[in-house]
């Protein structure tokens, strides 16, 4: 007895899409990677074929990252500087190695947020009349 091929994609776990995408994960099966390496997307999910073609996360997520970021790195900076004084020396050193660093922490995750959220809502390209 042969099994029929599969014509529709598995249905989408419990789980919730935007806690799936915040953990870098599909927005759908929540079980694959959404990315490569870095903060490069695939092309579709290995595990439910969700076809990653209907992303657009814009520059969302940098904006985010660069208000968070912003806030955390100038009040770490300050805390130094008033609460230890330290040398400029440290503040070049941590600061400039730190902020890339937590930059590219926060872009991976924010940038599956969003596109797990867009997932949930069903979020489209803007349009004036429906096709």
């Amino acid at each position: 007895m042969s099994t029929p091929p599969m014509s529709t994609p598995p249905a989408p776990i419990a789980a919730s899409p935007a806690l799936a995408g915040a953990m870098g994960r599909c927005p759908r099966c929540g079980s694959a990677s959404l990315f490569r390496r870095g903060l490069v997307l695939r092309d579709r999910c290995p595990t439910c074929a969700l076809d990653y073609t209907f992303i657009d996360t814009g520059d969302g997520p940098a904006v985010f990252a660069i208000l968070i970021l912003g806030f955390l790195v100038l009040g770490m900076a300050l805390i130094a500087e008033f609460k230890f004084g330290a040398s400029v020396w440290f503040h070049v050193v941590a600061w400039g190695l730190l902020t890339p660093l937590l930059a590219l922490l926060l872009l991976r995750g924010l940038k599956g947020l969003l596109i797990g959220l867009q997932y949930r809502n069903k979020a489209e390209q803007g349009q004036l009349a429906k096709k």
